[in-house]
């Protein structure tokens, strides 16, 4: 597994990641101690395998290493948290998925 490169753009409120020129992006909103990840866009052009799942991944070790909380609203980074059970403790009390 390679960790992907983020870099936390905090004007734009966004992850972004650059794989062969195209930008796959998580944005985000925060509030007290919690980072609200809202939408992600990966690029039809990115077709690497596990690309989406290693970006998912090294946005939340990024968030963890803050000691920050995530509430995932995006369909698709909640149903990543359901699958991978290890991120669980990143939820805020009284938050499920």
């Amino acid at each position: 597994m390679n960790e992907v490169e983020i870099k936390d753009n905090g004007f734009l409120r966004q992850f972004e990641a650059r794989v062969d020129g195209h930008l796959a992006k998580i944005e985000y909103s925060s509030q007290e101690r919690k980072v609200f990840l809202t939408k992600l866009v990966i690029p039809e052009e990115i077709t690497k395998e596990d690309f989406k799942e290693e970006f998912i991944k090294s946005v939340l070790s990024h968030i963890q290493e803050q000691n920050l909380r995530v509430v995932p609203t995006s369909p698709q980074i909640a149903g990543f948290l359901r699958k991978n059970r290890q991120y669980k403790e990143m939820l805020p009390v009284g938050i499920r998925i």
